[in-house]
């Protein structure tokens, strides 16, 4: 299984993000948390308020969810990661169910 983490300017764009990709089946869920971001952009430091999106699904899903996001998110440059976990054996059997298309 892989987590795949994407920031996003707040929560209803988050929200918006994992409902879509759980209706096409592309993740099985998604955490959403408040964080503070700071990182340079266009040659000065940014600080913002924004909402981490934390999705759940198959390691074969990442381009799909990668350009899923692309077509529905704010951003100019999207952060959209790839973190591969393990999980015991029940919960990703679940995950399997739910991304299976």
């Amino acid at each position: 299984m892989i987590f795949i983490y994407i920031t996003c300017r707040d929560k209803k764009e988050a929200k918006t993000i994992a409902k879509e990709l759980i209706k096409k089946r592309l993740i099985a869920c998604a955490n959403i948390f408040p964080i503070d971001s700071l990182y340079r952009w266009k040659g000065k430091i940014a600080e913002e308020k924004e909402v981490a999106l934390l999705c759940k699904t198959q390691d074969g899903s990442y381009n799909d969810v990668a350009k899923a996001v692309k077509k529905m998110h704010s951003y100019d440059v999207p952060c959209i990661i790839k973190i591969k976990g393990d999980a015991n054996k029940s919960y990703a059997d679940w995950i399997y169910k739910e991304t299976f298309r």
